[in-house]
């Protein structure tokens, strides 16, 4: 589904649609959908987090809480997917993580909760992305993180 806000193309995109501009697959593909999204400039990823999650077993039995590096990945493929939705030949391109930046970690994810990604275009400079990113649960910061990506060829 698309919208237009003035000039602003703004696209909600379901599993289906991620999975044509990614290449993540189960178990890491942790965007379930994504929202709001303008092509190299913002979006909300939508994470729905369950409890038969596969790293929940180990992490941590008896108190399960989904792992910082996790939401950080989440963080990075909606970031992906704000910058392949304006890409031609998406489904051509991988995205490298390159750097991770003042990543700080307020509250626990936990099972049945759901994660929005808000993720902000910061900088962009040739195939070099720069985003900033929130998880949030509930309208609350639980994490956050700036994370720099490489668009490469496949």
């Amino acid at each position: 589904m698309t919208e237009t806000a003035g000039k602003v193309q703004m696209y909600n995109l379901d599993h289906e649609q991620i999975l044509k501009l990614i290449p993540h697959r189960y178990p890491m593909l942790l965007v379930d959908r994504a929202e709001n999204v303008i092509p190299f400039e913002s979006g909300v990823g939508i994470k729905n987090v369950t409890f038969n999650e596969p790293f929940f077993q180990g992490h941590f039995p008896g108190h399960p809480v989904m792992p910082g590096v996790l939401i950080v990945e989440a963080l990075a493929q909606t970031a992906g997917i704000v910058v392949a939705q304006g890409l031609d030949s998406a489904e051509e391109r991988l995205v490298y993580f390159l750097a991770i930046d003042e990543a700080r970690f307020r509250l626990p994810i936990l099972p049945g909760q759901q994660l929005q990604l808000c993720v902000q275009k910061i900088q962009n400079r040739r195939n070099i992305w720069k985003f900033k990113g929130e998880a949030l649960v509930d309208g609350k910061i639980h994490a956050e993180a700036i994370c720099t990506a490489m668009i490469g060829e496949r």
